[in-house]
């Protein structure tokens, strides 16, 4: 974790001195830690923090994605979590502006989320299987 954490801070140092046109957002995919859901939990709380410590919050977000990833309230099975999934454990380094102007784009941008979620329960966990049958 030590070692992601450094990543994380190099990732976040980098977005926030390049400039937007050059570098818009980051990924940090991380797929030799943190392979347990409660362990990267753990983890965005680090990773927020370190957010803070840097002096960042309100200029970059942290949006996380990870292969058990489970939404607070749902079954470890709930196919709405699939929104959240990835093949690695990853964080989404976004700058809050580039976020504000595609919710003016989108007023209503929660309207996306609740989308997904409502075309992954259509789906089903058996068509989710025919589409990604190695997932």
């Amino acid at each position: 974790e030590d070692a992601l954490l450094e990543d994380l801070t190099h990732e976040l140092s980098i977005l926030d001195s390049t400039p937007e046109q050059k570098c818009e957002t980051t990924l940090l995919i991380h797929p030799r830690v943190l392979s347990d859901f409660m362990d990267y939990n753990a983890f965005l709380d680090v990773a927020e923090r370190k957010v803070d410590s840097l002096g960042l919050r309100g200029e970059i977000q942290i949006a996380s994605f990870h292969p058990r990833y489970q939404f607070a309230g749902t079954t470890p099975d709930d196919i709405g979590n699939y929104t959240n999934r990835s093949p690695y454990p990853m964080l989404h380094l976004l700058r809050e502006a580039s976020v504000e102007r595609a919710v003016a784009a989108m007023p209503d941008a929660a309207v996306i989320f609740e989308r997904n979620i409502e075309t992954l329960r259509r789906l089903g966990p058996d068509g989710w299987r025919q589409m990604f049958p190695q997932a």
